[in-house]
């Protein structure tokens, strides 16, 4: 990954300066004061066994939970030991750009069938070569779909609102126009939506919705082309293993956090965004694409078909400034699916069905408790709760237990395939003894 390194006090100021920071302190001023740390506590001359003894007592400060009832936006899915034992040979542990396609076949490669397995999960056309995450993703894609008279981008308020918050930096730096549509009944308000659409860019929604209902997909695109914008799906790729894919369902593009694909939580990254859409909208990809040819004996080669010109010359005029393929995470997941396979995503999606849906009965039988959205859901849902959420995931951390995401009106909870019956009729148990004191 290029970039601008400054290295000179008056470089860090005018850094500072053009991001409208005061000082590095101003710059950090959205991670929270009690996670800063000015310097380590290290006595002057300490050897390099001390310094690495401090800096683990340090790291066992953080929280490990034996089960996760928590999602909105990563999640804890299983991840079959073939995935880290192929990642983790030495010729792929380099995540560096494959300029020298002559040198660089089999990272190449690697990301071509990635490239395949994503148009092949979402229903599209083309994949680029994957971006920084799925907040990013949905950013690029709103921007991607500018259009001459057409620059306002239309946001479902049931995305994720780190996603949104997101695609709002990413237009305000570029003059866009982001209109949030507010949720109707923890679903995307179609009316709002088809008004708001009209001389638009883009509609984006996601799929499964942050709440965890399905939306009408289907309808949400078609009510986009009706008002002339294109229809971006932000979409979990575990629940693409039951649901109609993006393509299926008429949509231009094809975003979403590749995470769940075989990616460890690791306390929020490093991510995978990835991003697949129709061929007509191939040259708008931000990025890169790798494609196959032939050498002049008639070999498979691989290179890199089309890359961003903004990487390279004319960066003003870039519609994208997305420098890095994120080459290691897209093999990841390129190795998860190719060891699940169609069959296995189709397993581990209805398992985090079943088994959602039995917490969900589980939970609303206790007195005070209800699912606050109708409609189906995929392996998230928000209900009701008689305690107060933030009490009763203190008590459940209390039991190596992750509880679910207080959210206005209730608690998001999230189950997937690792979670046993046990597990859940345990969590169950302590909300009941919670909610009855």
């Amino acid at each position: 990954m290029g970039g601008f390194v400054p290295n000179t006090p008056e470089e860090r100021r005018k850094m500072l300066e053009a991001a409208g920071c005061s000082s590095m302190d101003d710059l950090y001023r959205d991670v929270p004061a009690g996670l800063r740390v000015k310097s380590l506590a290290l006595e002057p001359g300490v050897s390099e066994m001390e310094a690495l003894s401090a800096m683990e007592a340090l790291a066992e400060k953080n929280v490990r939970f034996r089960s996760v009832f928590r999602g909105a936006g990563s999640y804890d899915h299983y991840i079959p030991a073939v995935v880290r034992s192929v990642t983790s040979k030495e010729e792929f542990l380099t995540a560096y750009t494959p300029y020298q396609a002559e040198i660089s076949q089999g990272v190449l490669q690697s990301i071509f069938e990635y490239q395949t397995m994503i148009c092949a999960l979402t229903g599209m056309q083309v994949s680029n070569a994957s971006v920084y995450d799925g907040a990013t993703a949905a950013a690029e894609a709103v921007l991607m779909c500018r259009s001459r008279g057409r620059e306002r981008a239309v946001i479902s308020g049931a995305v994720n609102p780190q996603v949104i918050e997101v695609i709002r930096t990413y237009c305000a730096s570029r003059s866009v126009e982001a209109d949030v549509i507010p949720p109707k009944d923890g679903r995307t308000d179609a009316e709002a939506t088809a008004a708001a659409a009209e001389g638009a860019a883009c509609v984006l929604f996601q799929q499964p919705n942050y709440f965890g209902v399905l939306e009408d997909a289907e309808a949400l695109c078609a009510l986009a082309h009706k008002a002339g914008a294109k229809a971006v799906m932000s979409v979990n790729p575990i629940a693409l293993g039951l649901l109609k894919t993006p393509g299926e369902c008429g949509a231009d593009a094809a975003v979403g956090e590749g995470q769940p694909l075989g990616l460890p939580m690791s306390f929020g990254g490093p991510y995978l965004g990835f991003m697949a859409s129709t061929a007509a909208m191939m040259r708008q990809l931000p990025g890169r694409i790798v494609g196959r040819t032939q050498d002049q004996n008639g070999n498979p080669a691989y290179v890199l078909t089309l890359q961003a010109r903004e990487q390279h010359i004319r960066r003003e005029k870039a519609s994208s400034n997305i420098c890095s393929n994120e080459a290691l995470c897209a093999m990841t997941a390129a190795v998860y699916l190719a060891a699940m396979g169609p069959g296995g995503m189709k397993t581990v999606a209805a398992a985090c069905v079943g088994k959602a849906h039995y917490l969900a009965s589980r939970l609303c039988a206790l007195p005070g408790f209800r699912l606050l959205y109708g409609g189906e859901f995929f392996h998230e849902f928000v209900t009701s709760c008689p305690a107060d959420p933030e009490a009763l995931n203190e008590r459940l951390a209390e039991k190596g237990i992750l509880g679910g995401l207080p959210v206005d009106g209730g608690i998001l909870w999230c189950v997937t395939e690792k979670r046993s019956k046990g597990e859940i009729d345990e969590l169950v148990g302590i909300v009941k003894e919670v909610c009855a004191q």
